[in-house]
């Protein structure tokens, strides 16, 4: 049994430890959010946090989670970076097809997390592991740098 913290609750699991989190996440908790894009690490469809990172989940044994805080795309309206990233998602017609924007999301959350006014090369650098088929790369920048606004003071 192997005992996690998701999303702020206490969670015991019975898989074995090698298991990537993202199937433990989606099949064993019946989390589906975080989606499964191409099971290397490449795409970031399955981005979580471990410990406020922005992690692949589906190469991420979940035996690396034990003890740790992991924060899945469920939990990140529950969050204020969070929900304002949601909110320019929204507000900026981000998504096409829908399929990688949990991930983007959540890439986009830990880099607000890190820095608050990200330039253009900070966006670049934190969202080049997240592919986005429909090409939606404008507007996920726009949606960062409204996001990044409205945590600002005073607003």
């Amino acid at each position: 049994m192997l005992e996690l913290k998701i999303n702020g609750k206490a969670t015991s699991v019975d898989v074995d430890p090698n298991t990537p989190l993202l199937w433990v996440l989606r099949d064993t908790l019946g989390m589906t959010g975080t989606k499964f894009g191409c099971g290397v690490a490449s795409c970031g469809a399955c981005t979580v946090h471990l410990n406020g990172n922005a992690v692949r989940s589906c190469s991420l044994p979940v035996s690396a989670a034990v003890g740790s805080e992991v924060m899945t795309i469920e939990a990140a309206s529950a969050d204020r970076v969070g929900r304002a990233v949601q909110q320019a998602w929204i507000h900026t017609d981000v998504v096409q097809c829908g399929y990688c924007q949990s991930g983007q999301i959540m890439s986009a959350i830990g880099l607000l997390k890190a820095k608050r006014h990200p330039t253009d090369a900070d966006i670049d650098a934190a969202m080049s592991g997240n592919l986005c088929r429909c090409g939606t790369y404008g507007r996920i920048r726009a949606a960062i740098k409204d996001a990044a606004r409205s945590l600002a003071p005073g607003v």
